[in-house]
């Protein structure tokens, strides 16, 4: 059986990523959310295994002392993390995998797991970032600033990545990322099933 793909998905906030990954996942059935472990409070319309477990801090730091996780970060003193077991068994059983994370988080997978195949989702502007950031209407000016520093930064760190897919059209961004995916199901190391089935009919 061949091996499942690993994807991992990053962008700053608001490119748009949260909603380009959520109409990956309802177009192709295929491939399988990597669910994160985080020390956070649980936040109002989140559930539980859904898009992250909810764990303590003591149970955080033993996964990282058993060397447990593909990645870690903290964030405004949480942590932030990638279980190995789940994502190694789905790999295994030839299943593909996409994961949603930070530039940090990806380094640290990429140092692992060099065959990890990365994407970028990048905004069409600074200008357009801009205004997505503060159209949303919920954050003061200095939040906001905050946030567009983080992106700069960020964005700079796109090179890093395999692919860059700009979010201009939100369809068309998802069709970008949905051809990639499609474009490693097509290698040959993917396809010798079909060619042992071909040359059996011969």
């Amino acid at each position: 059986m061949y091996k499942g793909k690993l994807f991992i998905l990053s962008g700053p906030s608001g490119s748009g990523k949260d909603t380009v990954l959520a109409r990956v996942l309802q177009a192709d059935e295929n491939i399988t959310l990597s669910i994160s472990s985080i020390t956070r409070q649980m936040r109002v319309g989140e559930v539980e295994g859904e898009k992250y477990h909810f764990i303590s801090r003591e149970e955080f730091e033993l996964l990282i002392k058993e060397d447990a996780l593909l990645e870690y970060n903290v964030f405004v003193g949480n942590y932030y993390g990638t279980p190995k077991k789940a994502v190694m068994n789905a790999l295994e059983n030839g299943k593909d995998v996409i994961l949603e994370i930070d530039v940090n988080g990806a380094d640290q997978i990429r140092k692992k797991l060099p065959e990890a195949v990365s994407i970028f989702i990048m905004p069409p502007s600074y200008e357009e970032l801009k205004r997505r950031l503060t159209g949303r209407g919920t954050d003061s000016e200095e939040v906001i600033e905050s946030r567009l520093k983080s992106a700069l930064g960020e964005m700079e760190r796109a090179k890093d990545y395999n692919y860059i897919v700009k979010n201009d059209v939100l369809e068309k961004a998802v069709e970008d990322v949905l051809h990639i995916i499609l474009s490693y199901r097509l290698k040959t190391e993917r396809q010798q099933n079909l060619i042992n089935e071909v040359l059996g009919k011969c």
